[in-house]
């Protein structure tokens, strides 16, 4: 049987993950290797260089450089408070005096006599990582980190915004055709995370925002209006940093595309759960995709499969086209021959025959094609 391989994305009923909690740089692991941890649970903290703020004496004063340290009030080292003196000319016969004064809370890190600049460090950012999906803690990185493994069930989408954040799942739609649409969204769901069928529109995430909805998940949305969100036009697909109120997962493409069976079964069937839900993604190298997370009882992981994807893309695989003129759709292959095969812009490539999920068989380049992979 021929094989092929091809990325691929995950919908899993039961599976496990191995999540690091990584700090971005190096600080203090709170928890220790075999403790079970929650969501909320933080694990690992440290602090950030605060921001800096630089003060021309020189110039504020119409001194010298070189006659700014014998000016200031301060030395490097010192803490100062906003508003407190910094510095100060000596004046005419002591008089006519001119002061500079801290525009900052901070420390003083550095005064050079050579650019007159006084170097002002505010107060270190605490920076603390939370678990983001509970488990139990089975590797320790001092320092840096923790790992943490999980039974879930993990849904994969193929393009996010937002960046990680966790609530109930609420179903709104009965179908997977059906579109999420603003009267579905309430104040009652404030926090959820909210599941549609084939397309939310930008007055549904609008609405859905101004009601401290914690995510959306949802089959397609309109590329064009992703500016109207993020304030700028997206070109590589990197997310995962906006600074968002409600998080967003798509699970098959852009426009009105259904969810797909196996994906919306899924989650309808955890209804009402806890869920973890993070919108970064990363097309490039190194690639990420956006997630939903939902942690099972020790009772139902017990029935989880092993899953190996090593082997490639062969027939009867399901997989989900990733470009026009099918993007979104799934299909099973029917066919990977093995010859290499004209397309329309002359260039001869590999395929696959791929029959979709209503019936239509098309031949379709194999590079615009990734797997996903199911129980």
């Amino acid at each position: 049987m021929a094989h092929a391989y091809t990325p691929g994305l995950k919908v899993l009923h039961a599976t496990t993950i191995r999540k690091p909690r990584i700090l971005p740089l190096k600080g203090k692991v709170t928890v220790e290797k075999g403790v079970e941890v929650k969501p909320e649970s933080i694990v690992c903290s440290t602090n950030l260089p605060g921001n800096v703020q630089m003060v021309n004496v020189a110039n504020l004063l119409n001194v010298e450089a070189s006659e700014v340290p014998e000016m200031m009030k301060k030395s490097a080292g010192d803490t100062i408070k906003q508003g407190e003196m910094l510095a100060e000319s000596a004046g005419i016969f002591g008089l006519f005096k001119s002061k500079v004064d801290s525009p900052t809370d901070g420390t003083i890190e550095q005064i050079s006599s050579t650019t007159g600049q006084v170097v002002i460090r505010e107060a270190p950012i605490p920076v603390e990582v939370d678990a983001y999906i509970s488990g139990v803690v089975r590797e320790v990185l001092p320092e840096e980190g923790v790992i943490i493994e999980s039974k879930a069930a993990l849904i994969q989408g193929i393009f996010g915004i937002g960046g990680e954040t966790r609530g109930e799942l609420k179903l709104l739609v009965s179908d997977r055709k059906e579109e999420l649409k603003p009267d579905d969204i309430k104040p009652e769901y404030k926090g959820k995370i909210l599941v549609g069928g084939n397309y939310v529109s930008l007055e549904a995430y609008r609405k859905a925002v101004s009601l401290g909805i914690a995510g959306i998940v949802t089959g397609g949305f309109d590329y064009n209006q992703l500016k109207e969100i993020l304030g700028y036009t997206l070109g590589v697909a990197i997310t995962g940093s906006e600074d968002l109120a409600t998080t967003m997962v798509v699970t098959e493409g852009f426009g009105k595309v259904n969810m797909a069976r196996r994906t919306f079964e899924l989650l309808k069937s955890h209804d009402g759960h806890f869920a973890s839900l993070n919108g970064a993604t990363q097309i490039r190298a190194g690639v990420i995709r956006p997630e939903i997370v939902i942690t099972l009882p020790a009772e139902t992981a017990e029935s989880e499969k092993q899953h190996d994807m090593s082997a490639g893309m062969g027939e009867d695989s399901l997989v989900r086209v990733i470009r026009a003129p099918y993007f979104g759709k799934l299909g099973h292959v029917k066919e990977l021959p093995p010859e290499l095969q004209k397309m329309e812009s002359e260039t001869m490539v590999r395929v696959a025959v791929i029959e979709f999920e209503n019936g239509d068989v098309k031949t379709v380049p194999r590079a615009n094609l990734e797997m996903v992979e199911t129980d």
